[in-house]
């Protein structure tokens, strides 16, 4: 492989492009599950939402670097600017171009979903914001990330509103409802953060990175993730109570296991080496989960 090209997958991060994955599959499976399914609007869906969460990446390789949080303490794997194979410079020009073809996935999602002006200026709206927090979170002179909300944003744009803003693409129309799964997928991809936050706790503390396991601290970090690995799977499990869907909506269940096995590892871990590799760990738990959830709603 160029080795340039393999600098630049390293920097897209890919372990973590599965939670924008399965924000968009839970909206499509939740929306085909209602025989609303459009097969362009997944794709075109599933296209924006990865290059905002590689846009996300990028931006976030360059804040921490500028910031000095990515240093020899931080126990993450290197990134680009901190390793020293991509300039500052270059990796604002690699996210300038990164933005303008999010704009064009956007705009083409938005054209081809929306018949009314209405519709069309909400997601225009929601698309400027979803580009904006993505640069923000450690970008800038008041990174939200630095200041504890980063467990927020996440909830929001890779459950409320990746998951109901697909469904509502494709079906037309919201519903209270779907808010359940949208939320799950939302918690899930929090877990990813956490474990990241709880990683490099004692960096980003001396760094200023006040993140939300930085306030609650170590111990209450890792019982917050055990809350947010529980809330997750309540939130599918009353939808299907709302919805009665036949058993095959119940596959889910069968990632409990994991998500039990894996939560129990992270209230035993000493310190943030033993939860590095745990990483990939939640990332897998996510993906099941909404793998099987989305199957289940697929499946008749």
């Amino acid at each position: 492989m160029n080795s340039s090209l393999a600098i630049w997958l390293d920097a897209a991060r890919p372990k973590t492009l599965p939670l924008a994955v399965a924000s968009i599959l839970t909206g499509s499976a939740v929306a085909g599950s209602q025989g609303r399914f459009s097969l362009a609007i997944t794709v075109l869906a599933l296209l924006t939402a990865l290059l905002l969460q590689i846009l996300s990446n990028l931006a976030n390789d360059y804040g921490d670097a500028v910031k000095g949080t990515d240093n020899e303490n931080r126990l993450g794997p290197q990134r680009a600017i901190q390793s020293g194979l991509v300039t500052p410079a270059t990796m604002r020009t690699a996210m300038m171009f990164n933005i303008v073809l999010t704009l064009a996935s956007g705009a083409s999602l938005i054209l081809l979903a929306c018949d009314n002006l209405s519709d069309m200026m909400g997601f225009v709206v929601l698309g400027i914001l979803a580009i904006a927090a993505s640069i923000t979170y450690t970008v800038g002179n008041k990174p939200y990330g630095y200041r504890g909300l980063g467990d927020l944003s996440v909830l929001i744009f890779f459950g409320w509103l990746g998951v109901a803003g697909t469904f509502y693409l494709q079906a037309g129309e919201i519903s209270s409802v779907i808010m359940l799964p949208a939320t799950a997928c939302g918690l899930l991809a929090v877990g990813v953060l956490n474990i990241n936050n709880l990683r490099d706790i004692d960096n980003d503390r001396a760094c200023g990175k006040n993140t939300l396991a930085v306030r609650m601290g170590p111990q209450w970090g890792r019982k917050y993730h055990i809350v947010l690995l529980a809330g997750a799977t309540l939130c599918l499990t009353v939808f299907n109570l709302a919805v009665q869907p036949p058993w095959f909506g119940w596959l889910f269940l069968l990632a409990v296991p994991m998500l039990f096995h894996h939560g129990r590892q992270v209230l035993a871990s000493p310190n943030g080496a033993a939860l590095r590799p745990m990483m990939g760990t939640m990332v897998k738990c996510a993906l099941l989960t909404n793998v099987l959830f989305a199957a289940g709603m697929i499946i008749h």
